[in-house]
């Protein structure tokens, strides 16, 4: 994997923690430019990171960042944020789709108000800074929608123990499918990734009876992203990648160092067969 993100400018959502902050970091060491857009801007009591913390640690990789304190459900934020981003950076290649909300509950016991946050952060919110970014993608040599979101699969073992937040995510993942076709000709490629096993970050909490010692760090997700979004974007869109698939495809294999303890059992993520 010699390519590089140097110069690139990212936005991505959700990255002051996790997942997102592990891509932010990846682009970080290439010398990218990253805009940290999150809705944690004061330390949070149960959840390690805030956008300036992320800002600080990308920083400190080789980075430049601005960290931008947003609700992605918000119109009037998301796009006032892209517009400081291209103001900063001049532009945007690479949009992140990270941020996500989580309830692993059936229907009688998902409250209204978490089904609304979890369509309005992971279906809207996609939407949202997909929409907001295209007119600065498409000006961008080699542009990249990256959706944090499982391979779409109308099986019922799915839905049942969750419903809403099935049907949010993959509402991201009907986004990829959707805008990869849409804007193909404009040379946008829009994929998915998801990982293959658990990953260890604050969400896994939320899992009961999930253990971080069969789970692989966030750096596996971070590295796969890498892979993809130094792609030519008009030879790869309408993916929907698994991590250690995509790392495959650049010449990875050896994913022993990925482990939280390595030799333990992996634990398969949610979606996958």
């Amino acid at each position: 994997m010699a390519a590089s993100l140097e110069g690139k400018t990212l936005f991505i959502t959700g990255a002051s923690r996790g997942i997102g902050k592990a891509i932010a970091l990846r682009a970080a060491r290439d010398g990218a430019n990253v805009a940290i857009a999150a809705k944690t801007a004061e330390p949070h009591p149960k959840l390690p990171g805030t956008i300036h913390t992320a800002a600080q640690e990308v920083r400190a990789a080789g980075g430049k960042a601005l960290a931008l304190q947003v609700d992605i459900r918000d119109e009037e934020q998301v796009r006032a944020a892209v517009a400081a981003t291209v103001e900063r950076f001049g532009g945007i290649d690479i949009l992140v789709n990270n941020a996500s909300a989580i309830s692993l509950t059936g229907t009688l016991q998902t409250p209204l108000r978490r089904f609304d946050l979890m369509m309005g952060v992971n279906l809207r919110g996609t939407f949202l800074c997909s929409q907001a970014c295209i007119a600065h993608l498409q000006r961008a040599p080699n542009p990249h929608i990256l959706t944090l979101a499982p391979p779409p699969e109308l099986k019922a073992k799915w839905f049942a123990p969750h419903v809403a937040y099935t049907i949010a995510k993959y509402g991201m993942s009907l986004c990829t499918l959707g805008m990869a076709q849409e804007l193909r000709e404009r040379g946008i490629a829009c994929n998915a990734l998801w990982p293959r096993t658990l990953i260890a970050t604050a969400a896994l909490g939320v899992i009961e009876g999930t253990s971080t010692a069969g789970a692989r760090r966030p750096e596996i997700v971070a590295d796969a992203a890498h892979a993809i979004l130094v792609r030519d974007s008009r030879s790869v869109t309408g993916r929907f990648f698994i991590d250690d698939e995509a790392l495959a495809e650049a010449g990875v294999t050896d994913l022993d160092d990925y482990a939280v303890v390595p030799g333990a059992p992996l634990l398969k993520d949610l979606f996958l067969d």
